[in-house]
C-alpha cells in the first residue's frame, strides 16, 4: 500500500515541479543541432524535426514590428537574444534577423517577449514570403529559401562539418563543429548595428535601413580604413560627410577595426591588437548596441534610457549631414530654408527646393549663374571630392554652365581668390549656412537659372499674342459684363472672405474639406478640444499622420485662423510645430499639423503616477532647453518679431523622441523688428499671464514671464494653481518664495529626484533661471536668446534676483486694480488645447 501511495506523491511533486517552472519563465532554447527545418508561418515556426521540444512565441502586438521566434538566449530575468523571422507589420514580408528582446506581462498575468530591437539583418533586400523556409542542412550549409523554393541568402558552409547552431549570450548567431569551434558567425558580418564586443574590420560596412519601418538598405554606409573612420552618403559617386583620421605609427602588418565598448566606439588601425586603441569616439554609457541609422548618425542605444547618445555630435553638427534639408535646400541652425531664387518643391517625395523655371539643356548661353553667398557642402571635408583644384570662382561657373546636368556649383578659396576648389554635386544634397561655426574658407554656391534674356523674349512672344488676342476678346468681355457684375455682387461677401483666406495661405498644402474628413474618417477621433476648436487625428492618403484643427464659428475663429496662417506657416524650426496645409472652404476653416504622438507636456508632468508618463531628469532639462530654443527663434529670429502670448504646458507637444515642439499660434501677433511694444486686449491663461498684461503694454517678455513658469512647473511636477494640494499652498510661486527665504530650494525638485543623472545643483541653478525670467519688471527679465545661452553654459545667470516674484494671487490684484482699463473677456481666455 505504501509503495502506490509514494508513486503518486511523486507524480504530485513532478506535476507541481512543471508547472511551476512553466510559469516561472520561458524554456531557453538557443541550440539546434543538423539537420533541420523552419517554416515561416504561425503553424509551423518552430524546430520541425523536434516539434515538442521548443514554443513558439510571438509578439503580442496589434501593429508595428513583430518576430516569429526560431532561437532565444536569455541574459537576464527579463531580456534575452532572439534569432526569428521578422516583419515590420505592415506587409506580408519577412527578414531573417536577431533582435534583443524583453519580457512584459500582460494584464492577464500571461507573459510575452516584446519590445524588440533588431540588430542584424540577413536578406533586408530580399525578404521571404510567408511560408518560406529556413533550413539548417545536413551538410552543414544554412539556407534561407523563398516560398517558391528560391535560394535568398547562404552561410556557405556546405561541407565544412557543421554539427549545429547556436545563439550566444553576447547576440552572436554561430555556425559550430563537434568540438564546438566556430566556423561561422554574425558577428563577423555586420549590417547596420555594433553589439558589444562585435567588430566592424576594413573592407565591411554599416549601411542604414531605409526608414525606421523600412528595413532594406538605405543611403548612408560607414567604414574604416587604415586610415580612420569615414561616413558616406551613397550616390554615383559616394559623397563623404564625416572622417576620423587616426595618426601615428602603423604596423603594417597589424589589422584595422573598431569596436563597440561600452557606449564608446574603439578605433584599432593597423593595429596587432594592442591593450590600448589608437583612438576612442566616446560617450560612455550601459550600452545595449550601436545602430548606424537612416538618417545617417551613429548612436548608441543604452539600458534604462530611450534617448541614445549620439557619437558624432562633438565632431559635427546637425547641419552637416547629407539629409538635414532636402535636395538643394539651404541649412541654418537647423532650421530650412530655399537659397535665392528657388522656392519649395510641392513634391513630397522630393522634400527640397527646385527652380521656378526649369533649366534646359540648350547650351551655356541660355543660362545664368546666380551667387549665394556663405553657403558651404558636408562633402568639403572629402579632400578629393572637388571637380577642380586650383581654379578661380569664374572658370567654375563655366564647369556648371558647359554641363547639362549640373544645377549647383559651389566654389571656396582659403586666401587666394583665383586658387581654390570647384564642387559638382550629384545629386545636390542639403546646402549649410552656419554663420555661428565659420570655417578657415570663403564658400559660395551658384545656382543655375534660365537666362534672363532668354525669358524677356519668351515673354515679348506671348505679349504680342496676348495683344492680338484681346481685340477679340474684348467685344466677348463686355457682352458679358452684365451677367458677371450681377453674379458678382450676389456672392460679393462670400468671395471677400475666400479671398482674405487665399492671400494667407498661399506657398502651403491646399486641402479639401472631403479629404480631411475622409483623412479623419469623420472627425472620429478626438485628440482634444481648445479655446477656438477640436483637434483630431487623422491619417493623408501618403499615410503620413496628421492634427487635424476644426475652427468653430466666424468670430474670433476667423481671426485666430489668419493669424495661424501668418505665423507658422511661414516659419520652420525642429522646436516649432510644423504646419502641413489648411482648408479654406465656405464655413470650413481648418488647418492641418505634423502629428505629435506623445501628446501635449501637461499630462507628462502633472501629479501622474503611472511610468508610461514620466520623464527623468535629463528629459526634463532638455525639454526646458527645446522650448527656450522655439521662443528664442520666434522673437529674434524671424522676419518679423513674433510673439507667442499664450506658453503653457498644454501648448508645448512632444514627438516620438519627447523632444519639445511649441504649438499653437492662434493668439500671436506679428510685430515689426523696430517695434519695442504691443497695444493689445488682454489674452491667454490665467497662472501664465505676466503682470503688464494688465497695463495694456507688452512686449516679447510676456512670453519670457509665461515661459518661467512653465520651467518651474516643469522643475516642481506640479500645476502653478493646483487645488488638489493642500490649501496652504496651492500656489507653486508662493510656496517657492517661502521656500527661497528658508533656504530650502531642494524642496520644491520633482518626484525625479531620485534618478541617478539628477544634480540636485543643477536643478536649483534652474530654477534661478526660471526667477529670472518672472521678475515683476519685464525690463529686468532675459531675452529668450539669454536663457538658450545659460542652458548652453555659455552665459551665466544674474546674480541679484528678487524672489518676491508676482504669482497669480498678486496678478489677480493687479487685475482689480486695473479693472477700469482692461477686462479679461472669457472668449478670449485661451483654455487647454
Amino acid at each position: 500500500m505504501a509503495l502506490p501511495f509514494v508513486k503518486h506523491l511523486l507524480k504530485l511533486l513532478i506535476i507541481l515541479l512543471v508547472e511551476n517552472l512553466t510559469l516561472s519563465q520561458f524554456p531557453d532554447y538557443h541550440m539546434v543541432k543538423i539537420p533541420t527545418t523552419w517554416i515561416n508561418n504561425n503553424v509551423s515556426a518552430i524546430n520541425v524535426t523536434k516539434p515538442l521540444t521548443y514554443p513558439y512565441y510571438s509578439f503580442n502586438q496589434s501593429s508595428g514590428p513583430f518576430m516569429r521566434i526560431l532561437m532565444l538566449k536569455e541574459i537576464d530575468k527579463d531580456m534575452g537574444y532572439a534569432c526569428g523571422f521578422a516583419s515590420n507589420g505592415e506587409d506580408d514580408s519577412f527578414v531573417l534577423s536577431i533582435g534583443i528582446v524583453r519580457l512584459h506581462q500582460d494584464y492577464v498575468g500571461a507573459q510575452h517577449w516584446t519590445n524588440l530591437e533588431l540588430v542584424w539583418f540577413a536578406n533586408s533586400n530580399h525578404p521571404i514570403r510567408e511560408n518560406g523556409t529556413l533550413q539548417l542542412l545536413q551538410d552543414g550549409d544554412f539556407v534561407l529559401k523563398d516560398v517558391d523554393g528560391t535560394l535568398v541568402w547562404s552561410t556557405s558552409t556546405a561541407n565544412k562539418f557543421i554539427s549545429g547552431i547556436k545563439m550566444m549570450e553576447t547576440g552572436n548567431l554561430v555556425l559550430h563543429d563537434m568540438y564546438n569551434q566556430t566556423l561561422w558567425q554574425s558577428f563577423d558580418h555586420p549590417t547596420e548595428a555594433l553589439l558589444p564586443g562585435q567588430k566592424l574590420r576594413a573592407g565591411q560596412r554599416l549601411v542604414a535601413r531605409s526608414s525606421s519601418s523600412n528595413w532594406t538598405e538605405g543611403n548612408y554606409y560607414l567604414s574604416v580604413t587604415n586610415q580612420g573612420l569615414f561616413a558616406f552618403y551613397i550616390s554615383d559617386k559616394p559623397q563623404m560627410y564625416f572622417k576620423f583620421l587616426v595618426r601615428g605609427e602603423r604596423d603594417s602588418f597589424g589589422e584595422s577595426y573598431v569596436k563597440a565598448v561600452n557606449g564608446t566606439l574603439a578605433l584599432y588601425i593597423s593595429s596587432t591588437e594592442p591593450n590600448e586603441p589608437n583612438a576612442v569616439i566616446s560617450r560612455p554609457s550601459r550600452m545595449k548596441f550601436l545602430r548606424y541609422d537612416y538618417d545617417g548618425h551613429l548612436r548608441a542605444y543604452t539600458e534604462g534610457s530611450d534617448q541614445p547618445n549620439d557619437l558624432l555630435t562633438d565632431f559635427i553638427g546637425f547641419c552637416d549631414y547629407p539629409t538635414a534639408c532636402g535636395s538643394m535646400e539651404l541649412c541654418s541652425n537647423g532650421l530650412c530654408s530655399c537659397p535665392g531664387s528657388l522656392r519649395k518643391s510641392n513634391d513630397r517625395q522630393n522634400n527640397g527646393c527646385v527652380e521656378i523655371s526649369p533649366v534646359k539643356c540648350d547650351g551655356p548661353h541660355s543660362h545664368r549663374m546666380e551667387r549665394v553667398s556663405d553657403v558651404y557642402y558636408f562633402n568639403y571635408v572629402d579632400i578629393d571630392a572637388a571637380a577642380l583644384r586650383g581654379t578661380d570662382e569664374e572658370s567654375c561657373q563655366d564647369l556648371c554652365l558647359k554641363n547639362c546636368a549640373c544645377k549647383v556649383v559651389l566654389f571656396r578659396y582659403f586666401t587666394n581668390f583665383s586658387s581654390g576648389d570647384c564642387y559638382l554635386p550629384s545629386p545636390v544634397l542639403s546646402l549649410i549656412n552656419d554663420e555661428k561655426e565659420r570655417r578657415a574658407y570663403e564658400s559660395s554656391a551658384f545656382i543655375k537659372l534660365p537666362n534672363d534674356a532668354e525669358k524677356s523674349k519668351s515673354t515679348a512672344a506671348r505679349r504680342i499674342g496676348i495683344i492680338a488676342g484681346s481685340t477679340v476678346g474684348t467685344v466677348l468681355l463686355i457682352a458679358l459684363t452684365a451677367g458677371i457684375f450681377i453674379a458678382f455682387n450676389r456672392k460679393k461677401t462670400l468671395q471677400e472672405n475666400d479671398d482674405d483666406y487665399s492671400e494667407e495661405i498661399s506657398g502651403i498644402l491646399r486641402f479639401s474639406y472631403e479629404q480631411l474628413k475622409m483623412a479623419t474618417r469623420n472627425f472620429q477621433q478626438r485628440l482634444v478640444h481648445g479655446g477656438f476648436g477640436s483637434v483630431y487625428g487623422g491619417v493623408l492618403q501618403d499615410g503620413q499622420t496628421v492634427a487635424v484643427k476644426v475652427l468653430d464659428g466666424f468670430g474670433q475663429g476667423k481671426k485666430e485662423f489668419l493669424a495661424e496662417i501668418q505665423t507658422i506657416g511661414s516659419i520652420h524650426h525642429v522646436n516649432l510645430v510644423r504646419l502641413i496645409g489648411v482648408c479654406a472652404e465656405k464655413e470650413h476653416k481648418l488647418l492641418v499639423y505634423d502629428f505629435m504622438s506623445n501628446g501635449s507636456l501637461d499630462k507628462w508632468i502633472f501629479g501622474t503616477t503611472s511610468t508610461q508618463f514620466t520623464l527623468d531628469w535629463q528629459i526634463r532639462r532638455r525639454i526646458i532647453h527645446d522650448i527656450a530654443k522655439g521662443l528664442a527663434y520666434l522673437h529674434e529670429e524671424c522676419m518679423k518679431r513674433i510673439v507667442h502670448l499664450d506658453v503653457k504646458p498644454q501648448n508645448i507637444l512632444l514627438d516620438d523622441n519627447l523632444c519639445a515642439k511649441v504649438s499653437d499660434f492662434g493668439l500671436a501677433k506679428l510685430v515689426d523688428k523696430d517695434q519695442s511694444r504691443i497695444v493689445t486686449r488682454i489674452r491667454g491663461t490665467p497662472g501664465y499671464l505676466a503682470p503688464e498684461w494688465f497695463s495694456a503694454f507688452i512686449t516679447e517678455k510676456a512670453d519670457v514671464y509665461s515661459f518661467g513658469v512653465v520651467a518651474m512647473e516643469i522643475l516642481c511636477g506640479r500645476k502653478n494653481v493646483d487645488y488638489s494640494h493642500s490649501l496652504e499652498h496651492p500656489h507653486l510661486l508662493s510656496l517657492f518664495m517661502k521656500k527661497a527665504q528658508n533656504n530650502q530650494l531642494i524642496d520644491m525638485i520633482g518626484n525625479y529626484s531620485d534618478d541617478p543623472k539628477c544634480n540636485t545643483s543643477e536643478v536649483i541653478r534652474m530654477m534661478k533661471l526660471a526667477v529670472w525670467c518672472l521678475q515683476s519688471d519685464f525690463t529686468l527679465r532675459p531675452s529668450m536668446s539669454m536663457v538658450v545661452k545659460v542652458l548652453e553654459g555659455t552665459m551665466d545667470i544674474e546674480s541679484h534676483l528678487d524672489y518676491n516674484v508676482p504669482n497669480s494671487q498678486t496678478i489677480a490684484a493687479i487685475q482689480r486694480v486695473t479693472d477700469t482699463t482692461s477686462t479679461l473677456f472669457p472668449s478670449i481666455l485661451s483654455g487647454p488645447r
